[in-house]
């Protein structure tokens, strides 16, 4: 059994320019800093092809078959996703990690109670 975290934004406004620029070097810093060189990092599903309404960002991140390895890649992937909520914050947002949703902070962005942040 697979278990994943899962990450969407919508709104009627497509992403701007500088929010794609700012959307992909979090994309790439993060990738650089994921703990696990052979585990599914931060995955941005591809906006074009599936029409999805008003979905403007949506991933998700397969975790490690490890459980060890769970909360260091849960921590990690839920900070890039605080980070990239920040980029895109007018969006209507939902983290889950399969069926349990992911609270929002305002002060500390996406964390699980009791998770390190990332």
């Amino acid at each position: 059994m697979s278990v994943s975290v899962y990450y969407s934004a919508g709104r009627a406004e497509p992403l701007t320019g500088s929010e794609i620029s700012a959307v992909e070097r979090v994309v790439t810093t993060r990738a650089a800093s994921f703990p696990y060189d052979d585990e599914e990092n931060l995955y941005l599903y591809d906006a074009d092809g599936d029409d999805r309404g008003d979905e403007v960002l949506a991933g998700s991140t397969k975790l490690p078959t490890d459980p060890d390895r769970w909360i260091p890649v849960i921590a990690h992937v839920l900070g890039s996703v605080t980070e990239l909520r920040r980029i895109v914050a007018d969006a209507e947002w939902h983290v889950h990690v399969d069926d349990v949703d992911v609270p929002w902070d305002e002060s500390e962005g996406y964390v699980l109670p009791g998770l390190p942040g990332a």
